[in-house]
């Protein structure tokens, strides 16, 4: 049997979580596998990188994409899961397809709505964006 590769993009809300869920449940169904866990952090602003270095831009990406991450990492450790942990910077739905391809996971599962910006009737605008750019399935979770 071969075991699932997960990538679940976690912003911190109550659906990302909530598909974390869904991803945890899939993986001991199929008797293990990888769970990836990634955080697309916005680029800052042009006129910030010119009195802001290149190190404190990243240092605050990381410690933003690790504050996202924590309560998800706490559900999967109690779990029992131990997943490997992603910071992204970008556009959602191109960071995470790339996230995907790099790691060769075989599917995404998301929220249905979670943190971004201006929502969609019914899927939120990230989840759209990660629905064009993947090559891979992507389970929405309500």
């Amino acid at each position: 049997m071969m075991l699932s590769t997960i990538l679940v993009p976690i912003d911190g809300s109550a659906p990302a979580l909530q598909a974390l869920d869904h991803a945890i449940a899939v993986l001991k169904q199929a008797g293990g596998g990888e769970l990836h866990l990634v955080n697309v952090q916005p680029p800052v602003d042009n006129l910030v990188t010119t009195f802001v270095g290149k190190a404190e831009v990243s240092d605050y990406h990381r410690e933003e994409g690790m504050k996202a991450l924590e309560p998800a990492m706490a559900r999967c450790q109690a779990s029992g899961i131990t997943p490997k942990l992603h910071i992204g910077v970008g556009r959602a739905g191109a960071v995470i397809a790339g996230f995907v391809k790099s790691l060769g996971a075989g599917q995404i599962v998301m929220g249905a709505r979670g943190l971004g910006g201006a929502a969609g009737v019914l899927l939120g605008s990230v989840s759209r964006d990660v629905i064009a750019e993947a090559k891979v399935p992507v389970t929405v979770v309500k």
